[in-house]
């Protein structure tokens, strides 16, 4: 689904990702871990398209097809879904309005006709029930005055109604309380099929006790050093990053 080849991206003249080679199949859940700065958060801003990065070298595949030129609203439109670190306020647009807009946007891109509005209501009813949403919550506007953990499942509820063939999740876990993690990590499980996948970016473990990987990579100073299974982040939890900067040291030696 999507295919990452020798992808190099800077901002404002400084190098963040060095050559990075990823793949990812639909069914498959991937985690990349990583020290602070070591580029997760640019990767992830990289693959859904944001313009304040400057891709220098290598191509973004996505279905067989090269988005590397693609805007932030095309590549949504094709099904790729980012889940922010830090979501952003938007007094004056309701959580429902939002999530309806986009809906559409996306239908419109793809040829079809706005999806009618019994039909949005009884999907905002199934999703928001699957994610323990208080329907109130549903009239707010978009993440004002929201706790964090409120703004991690609300990204996530955006994720269960646009369906997307690709769900980025950048440090979904940041903030969360265990109650909210275990809500927010259910909603992203249910939602896995043999047809969609999921990056999920996160610096611990604890996340990945609940959203299973079936890869796990590590990334440091802008290259993808390790991968293994998700015993690779057992490992890292318990061991810290150290082993594999005297390792990769050992290497280049």
């Amino acid at each position: 689904m999507l295919k990452i080849k020798n992808l190099h991206a800077s901002v404002e003249g400084e190098k963040i990702l060095k050559g990075i080679n990823l793949e990812i199949n639909p069914g498959e859940v991937h985690a990349i871990m990583g020290p602070n700065g070591s580029g997760k958060s640019t990767l992830a801003s990289v693959i859904a398209g944001n313009e304040d990065f400057e891709v220098t070298k290598g191509d973004i595949l996505f279905e067989k097809a090269n988005i590397s030129e693609l805007s932030p609203e095309e590549r949504a439109h094709k099904g790729i879904f980012l889940s922010f670190q830090y979501p952003v306020e938007i007094p004056g647009v309701s959580v429902t309005n939002f999530i309806k807009t986009s809906i559409n946007q996306v239908r419109k891109a793809q040829g079809q006709k706005d999806m009618p509005a019994n039909e949005m209501l009884k999907k905002i009813r199934e999703k928001s029930a699957l994610l323990e949403m208080d329907r109130k919550f549903l009239s707010r506007s978009l993440n004002e005055g929201f706790s964090g953990g409120e703004k991690k499942r609300n990204e996530i509820f955006q994720m269960a109604m646009l369906e997307p063939k690709l769900a980025i999740l950048d440090e979904t876990d940041s903030g969360l309380d265990i109650d909210a993690l275990r809500i927010v990590a259910d909603g992203v499980n249910r939602l896995k099929t043999k047809d969609n996948a999921t990056l999920v970016i996160t610096h611990y473990q604890r996340l990945l006790d609940y959203v299973i990987p079936d890869v796990v990579h590590v990334l440091m100073d802008g290259k993808i050093v390790k991968t293994g299974g998700k015993e690779l982040a057992k490992e890292l939890e318990e061991k810290g990053y150290d082993w594999l900067k005297e390792e990769r040291a050992e290497m280049t030696s």
